[in-house]
């Protein structure tokens, strides 16, 4: 079992920053990829970054392409997702998954955390 704890959200205002990071709790952390996925009140998860495990892959979705980077560091197994000019519509609960495939699908993820809320204000 993997545990996922998430922290860094907050209120911005638009086109402010926050870096957000989920501390994993098993030292094989380095096995898994890890990923975000945010969930917008009224909607569905949705996919936002993925990382492999040894960071030589990442994506992203298109709306948060060239806004949001996705990292990990495996020796202190933690990933982060640094979000840069943030956006009213970027306001979510944030989570992050673990898990052995990299995928931009949440079913593919074992672990999750507990989530985060950012909120951006206009």
């Amino acid at each position: 079992q993997v545990q996922l704890v998430e922290s860094g959200g907050g209120l911005v205002q638009a086109g402010g920053s926050l870096r957000l990071s989920c501390a994993a709790s098993r030292s094989d952390f380095s096995n898994y990829a890890m990923a975000w996925f945010r969930q917008k009140p009224g909607k569905d998860r949705e996919f936002v970054a993925a990382i492999s495990w040894d960071a030589a892959r990442t994506y992203y979705a298109d709306s948060v392409k060239d806004r949001f980077t996705i990292s990990r560091d495996n020796a202190k197994t933690t990933v982060y997702l640094q979000m840069n000019s943030l956006k009213p519509e970027d306001t979510a609960v944030y989570y992050c998954a673990g898990g052995l495939t990299l995928s931009l699908k949440s079913t593919m993820y074992s672990y999750w955390g507990q989530g985060t809320q950012v909120t951006v204000s206009s």
